[in-house]
């Protein structure tokens, strides 16, 4: 067993060299046949696969080409594609050719040809490769050995210095414009923020505290009782417009579902409802189901609304366009037989605005704002049309319509906005719908001591347990103070949910969860870029 996990590891220093002692071990009787080319498969399979995962995860701002190429007809767009379409013929030719596998499974990596893709065809390059090389050696001996070193070094010698070459001129191409050397340093210096990591490594930690408040309150589920008035809670997959029909008409934006059709029968839908409550256009357009914002589209004409039937399948929330200009997430809580609610926390929205300056493009001016740049691919595949133009001085142009972080919408913590009167109309809003105890209210208003006294308040959304209390994203929040705040909302989730268990509330099952959580995930309905 020793000797075969000495195989598997040696793999990773060199293969080929691995294989020609391992079939010298067999010759020997040492080790059998099978065992020794099962070791030495599994050992270059996951050599492989972990090539790729260091290519995935280098960020391909390191590597990436100036505007010029961009514009040009061969782009990292292009090379993706290709080698996607073409990866079987690559990596198995790649497997018969010495020197040739580390460059092109890096940049399989970087490109993001999709793992499974890769993974099956370095799987068959790798059964098809390693019994060949080993049987070889056990029948040719000493002088495929030789063969065998002589040309791999050759072949390695030369991809190595042309895989340098190719860096060198990339890395220098990547810093010859203004442009360039922008995006460069927006994207360094996104790195240092807390607010821009990746989700999977923010919410570490919270994984963790919610386990163990699952296992101190004896169920994971429970979070789903939190809210019985929504289906499993809000937790995943609930109907934005079910919800708001649950609110005062008088507190909520008005809106309308259009279901499943025809692009033709949605418009007439469309059409036909806008007639009854005499409303024009623009309004609001929005998947039923959705997350982080994605799919806002602000519809201006019709040509708009037919480009967005077009796109999202879907039940779509057509809702009244309300102009703000502000805009807060404000997240309450009640717990059960407590005479009042509270507002844990709001998130005042700040929607980012260029301001031009006569000279400047769009694409200069996103690049090196000082806030703009760290969401800058953001701003700039939704924007693509309008790269190019040139802003007046003094003229606005907007960037986010969402009122969401993930969508480029700057939060700062609005703690000054909570007044014993805002408080007290929140908990009247939320105390009539029934079921409803812990969530965010997404509110739009305009005038600022209005709200703050309760008056002013339009609600765009409503969302359930895995909501968040969003001030935990302005820049200045340290993230200590982020994880105080989102331990404090999910201890409140989990204790809610076992209040209303005690008291009868359904509580969704463990399956049932998972179904929703994976069926979200895995959705590939296409959904507009928002705006």
């Amino acid at each position: 067993m020793l000797a075969l996990l000495t195989i598997v590891v040696g793999t990773l220093a060199s293969e080929d060299l691995t294989c020609v002692a391992t079939a010298l071990l067999i010759q020997r009787r040492d080790i059998d046949l099978v065992p020794g080319v099962l070791a030495c498969a599994l050992g270059i399979f996951v050599g492989d696969i972990a090539l790729w995962g260091v290519g995935r995860l280098t960020d391909r701002a390191t590597l990436a080409w100036n505007q010029s190429f961009r514009d040009g007809r061969f782009g990292f767009d292009d090379a993706a594609a290709w080698l996607t379409r073409h990866a079987g013929a690559a990596i198995l030719a790649s497997r018969f050719l010495p020197g040739t596998r580390f460059v092109l499974y890096l940049t399989a990596g970087i490109l993001r040809v999709p793992l499974g893709r890769f993974a099956r065809w370095a799987f068959i390059g790798t059964i098809a490769w390693v019994p060949l090389i080993v049987l070889l050696t056990m029948r040719l001996g000493d002088s495929f050995v030789v063969a065998l070193e002589s040309s791999s070094t050759v072949w390695f010698s030369r991809i190595a210095a042309g895989g340098l070459v190719l860096a060198a001129v990339a890395g220098a191409r990547s810093l010859s414009s203004p442009l360039s050397r922008a995006r460069l340093a927006a994207r360094l210096a996104r790195y240092s923020r807390w607010e821009f990591w990746p989700t999977w490594l923010f919410y570490a930690p919270i994984a963790i505290w919610i386990a163990l408040l699952a296992i101190w309150h004896r169920g994971l589920t429970l979070i789903t009782a939190a809210n019985p008035g929504i289906p499993d809670g809000g937790t995943v997959g609930e109907s934005k417009h079910a919800i708001l029909r649950q609110l005062p008409a008088d507190v909520t934006l008005p809106s309308f579902l259009i279901d499943r059709g025809t692009i033709a029968e949605r418009i007439a839908s469309i059409e036909e409802q806008l007639a009854q409550r005499h409303w024009k256009l623009p309004v609001i357009l929005k998947p039923d189901v959705g997350q982080r914002g994605v799919g806002v589209r602000l519809a201006r004409k019709w040509l708009d609304v037919r480009a967005y039937f077009a796109s999202v399948p879907e039940p779509i929330v057509v809702q009244a366009y309300h102009p703000g200009p502000l805009e807060a997430g404000v997240f309450y809580y009640r717990e059960p037989g407590a005479p009042r609610g509270r507002v844990l926390s709001i998130t005042d929205k700040v929607f980012p605005v260029l301001v031009g300056d006569g000279v400047s493009t769009i694409e200069w001016l996103i690049w090196t704002h000082p806030r703009y740049r760290l969401q800058g691919a953001t701003f700039v595949r939704r924007h693509a049309d309008a790269l190019r133009r040139v802003l007046g001085a003094g003229e606005r142009f907007v960037l986010a319509l969402a009122g969401n972080h993930a969508q480029g919408t700057l939060f700062r913590d609005g703690g000054h906005l909570i007044t014993s009167e805002l408080e007290r109309r929140i908990d009247d809003i939320a105390r009539t719908f029934p079921g409803f105890f812990v969530g965010r209210f997404d509110i739009r208003y305009g005038d600022l001591e209005a709200f703050k006294a309760g008056r002013d308040i339009n609600i765009v959304e409503l969302n359930g347990v895995t909501s968040e209390s969003t001030n935990i994203y302005d820049p200045r929040a340290t993230l200590f103070e982020a994880y105080r705040l989102l331990f404090r909302q999910w201890a409140i989730v989990f204790a809610i949910g076992a209040a209303n268990r005690r008291a009868g509330a359904p509580v969704s099952s463990t399956r049932r969860l998972m179904t929703l959580v994976r069926t979200h995930l895995t959705s590939t309905i296409p959904i507009p870029v928002s705006d």
